[in-house]
């Protein structure tokens, strides 16, 4: 047990203070129009990549306010540790996702963190439980109607990621380029009146090489959850929000909030659907046409 890490104290977090953690002390969120509150069984979130200038932070913090559940898995790239030792970006957004996460564990919602690449400077506190939020390496989410799915940011199954992390982090260098580009041109739509439309999203979309690489990371996550004798897996770090079957095996991933500002949810009978919270929000000339978009869910 020598290399055993130290236990988790807020004064090792990369802020710079602890206050920031201080619930009561911060504005709520602001929620969003009447009748889109929910409630879930479970919420799947990943990829906020906290600590960044690309984090939809504000609309994040909207969504956890507006959405409430029993159980919320926090899947991976929460922080962005990556950008931490670059260049940290921290405003009061960020503090309202951290005040609603923690908001949540303290009232009674199981808060399950599963670090990812880029947070992955939490991996060393895997089993262990700071302010109600468990840290775990990876876990089995048994869902309302008995299936048996495993949750995991999926960063163990990209080739680039596994055997060479010094080209995933070039690569994270023109990602977080490519984000900028994309907020400028939100911003021009917005002065505009338009809704929320992510430039970086429809690139990946338009890539042949990227469509491909995201179809092989889906098939090589599903073969190796077959292989465990599980029914299906939720992952996230590929930035592709998606309900997919393959060979029996029930694949999701819960998306971004960078890109697309997609959750997956679960609702009382175990049924699994995707909800596009961008879609639930338009500038203020338009209020009456806020909705909440929705994947449809794949039969239980």
């Amino acid at each position: 047990m020598e290399n055993a890490p130290a236990p988790f104290r807020f004064t090792a977090f990369p802020f710079t203070a602890a206050e920031r953690f201080q619930a009561a002390a911060r504005p709520p969120a602001a929620r969003p129009a009447t009748g889109t509150y929910r409630r879930h069984r479970t919420i799947f979130i990943s990829d906020t990549h906290l600590g960044t200038a690309g984090c939809k932070a504000a609309l994040l913090a909207q969504f956890l306010a507006a959405n409430h559940c029993d159980t919320l898995y926090l899947i991976g790239d929460i922080i962005d540790g990556w950008q931490l030792r670059r260049r940290w970006h921290w405003n009061a957004a960020h503090d309202r996702v951290v005040r609603e996460i923690l908001t949540k564990a303290a009232a009674g919602t199981r808060v399950v963190f599963v670090p990812g690449n880029h947070d992955e400077l939490f991996r060393p506190y895997c089993g262990q439980t700071v302010q109600g939020i468990e840290i775990l390496a990876d876990c089995v989410h048994r869902t309302a109607n008995d299936r048996a799915l495993l949750v995991t940011h999926g960063d163990q199954f990209d080739s680039v990621i596994a055997c060479a992390p010094w080209l995933a982090h070039l690569g994270d260098h023109a990602y977080t380029l490519a984000l900028r580009l994309n907020d400028a041109v939100a911003r021009a739509r917005s002065l505009f009146g338009l809704s929320y439309w992510s430039l970086s999203l429809w690139l990946k979309h338009k890539i042949k090489n990227a469509v491909q690489y995201i179809g092989r990371f889906e098939e090589a996550v599903a073969r190796d959850v077959k292989a465990r004798g599980l029914d299906g897996v939720v992952c996230g770090h590929i930035h592709h929000a998606a309900i997919r079957q393959f060979d029996g095996i029930l694949y999701c991933n819960d998306g971004d909030w960078v890109e697309s500002c997609t959750a997956l949810v679960e609702d009382a009978r175990g049924n699994l659907e995707i909800l596009h919270w961008a879609s639930a929000f338009v500038p203020r000339a338009a209020p009456a046409r806020a909705r909440i978009r929705k994947t449809a869910p794949l039969p239980a």
